[in-house]
């Protein structure tokens, strides 16, 4: 049994495929996801993805709580292990154009326990990461609302009625989270009707919150106060991630959410026209383009108001109420308002490649028997895989109206981390396993970059799983069971 445990999917040189070739062979007659996006809308949506509760949301609590102005360069270090990681990311996927991410990777490379494995974290990443962003726009618009428009909206139906205190769940004395349900059931109706339309409005999202940002930086540069980023890195206060240079690398773990999404691109790879030329260009560009973007605006945040009054769910929006408190001439109101429709709107954009892309992992999951086959029905018409889109925008709609933000943020970024160092381990362990393969793109440098992108996504896997570990162990335990009591039988491999 542990042979068969480790037996991987035979990889063969992908073709070049064009649009409108289905992603695989199917069965004749069957419905199959059709190639029709363009390197242009890769990138947007992984625009889409990344940004969003990272400036909206993280930068001020991060920025107030741990590093200071050096919040910057929490992102610097953040965006490093990804760009290790995106790397290998555009390697396999050119390779591989297929809609499994880092679980078909995993099966290639590593064995079908580990894909297993990196599959149900995939799970942690996607699906928590919409439930976790859905929380974040309801914040948002309800404070919209509330304070921009005067609309009252009753505070037991837009907060969870658990949260986690002292290591554990307790009763808030709230009812649901309805706006965050309203969003996800939304946008999974979008889902269902198709890949090209979900990337349309993305795009039109994508074009609404870069124009705030633009507008952000560009007036509140003018509002910058150099003397509120001295102290640059804060003096710790004698505990390890308060500040200092610990504090540094504490809100790296924290900005890494910001992140999470640019590897949803991947899980396009089965609906891209030309993958060998696109998934490197859709990957790489919109983690370069996020990632310039987030220090831009830590460097204006920081620098429009002092970094120990950023610590809300609204840091951006923040900001500019102490500029207007600070210097009565400041019209700025408006900015404001466009900033939380752009918060609002850039949230929502993350909610929707989110739930694209865990029905596409699923999607290949059933595909290789590891799941129930209703996963991998795709709609005659729509050409999505609709089951799978209902059954993930339900449990998403649960996790968003019952659970509490921060223990939903910390597990994504487990599941994510995981996922990422399995990739970058998936590229060295093929390089010398098969080096004859055709890769339109080559990690440079694999056997340094490679094992240095696993080192770092695991240290910060690490920070993280110290306060978590019972729950990211249930969550294994719950994902073992399923394998060994379907996947493991039902597997095509175990059948041939």
């Amino acid at each position: 049994m542990s042979k068969s445990l480790f037996r991987v999917k035979p990889v063969e040189p992908a073709p070049h495929v064009d649009a409108g070739e289905p992603v695989e062979g199917s069965l004749q007659g069957e419905a199959t996801l059709k190639r029709t996006l363009s390197g242009r809308q890769l990138i947007l949506l992984g625009i889409g993805a990344v940004i969003g509760a990272g400036i909206f949301v993280l930068t001020g609590q991060a920025a107030a709580n741990h590093a200071g102005p050096a919040i910057m360069l929490s992102f610097v270090l953040a965006g490093f292990a990804c760009a290790l990681a995106g790397l290998c990311y555009a390697e396999f996927s050119a390779m591989m154009p297929v809609s499994g991410s880092a679980y078909s990777y995993s099966y290639a490379t590593l064995g079908e326990f580990v894909a297993w494995f990196i599959g149900w974290c995939l799970v942690l990443e996607y699906l928590f990461a919409s439930s976790t962003v859905a929380v974040g726009w309801s914040g948002y618009l309800v404070s919209f609302l509330t304070t921009t428009l005067g609309l009252p909206f009753p505070a037991e139906l837009a907060s969870a009625p658990l949260g986690w205190e002292n290591g554990g769940f307790v009763r808030t004395g709230n009812i649901i989270n309805l706006p965050a349900v309203v969003i996800v059931a939304a946008v999974s109706g979008l889902c269902y009707v198709g890949i090209t339309q979900s990337a349309f409005v993305n795009g039109i999202i994508v074009a609404i919150k870069v124009a705030v940002i633009a507008a952000f930086l560009g007036f509140g540069v003018m509002y910058v106060d150099p003397a509120n980023w001295t102290p640059f890195i804060p003096e710790n206060q004698g505990t390890w991630g308060v500040f200092g240079e610990s504090g540094v690398l504490r809100a790296a773990t924290i900005v890494f959410f910001a992140y999470i999404g640019f590897d949803a691109v991947s899980t396009a790879a089965g609906e891209a026209k030309n993958p060998q030329r696109d998934m490197p260009i859709g990957i790489l560009g919109s983690l370069v383009v996020c990632t310039i973007i987030y220090i831009a605006v830590c460097a204006v945040l920081t620098g429009m108001a002092n970094y120990q009054e950023l610590g809300t769910a609204k840091p951006v929006a923040t900001a500019l109420e102490l500029v207007m408190r600070d210097n009565p001439g400041a019209n700025l109101a408006w900015l404001k308002t466009a900033v939380e429709i752009g918060a609002i709107a850039g949230l929502s954009s993350v909610i929707l490649v989110m739930l694209m892309a865990q029905p596409r992992i699923f999607y290949t999951m059933s595909r290789d028997g590891l799941l129930p086959k209703l996963f991998g029905k795709v709609h005659p018409k729509h050409n999505t895989p609709y089951v799978g889109t209902i059954i993930v925008g339900v449990a998403a709609c649960l996790l968003a109206a019952l659970m509490p933000l921060s223990v939903l943020g910390e597990l994504v970024s487990m599941g994510t981390l995981v996922a990422f160092a399995t990739v970058c381990l998936g590229v060295l362990v093929l390089r010398f396993k098969r080096p004859e393969l055709h890769r339109p793109f080559r990690v440079p440098l694999a056997v340094i970059l490679c094992p240095l992108g696993f080192l770092a996504c695991m240290a910060l896997f690490f920070m993280s799983f110290i306060e978590h570990w019972g729950l990211f162990l249930l969550w294994t335990a719950i994902g073992m069971l399923i394998y060994f009591t379907y996947g493991y039988r039902n597997s095509k491999l175990n059948k041939a």
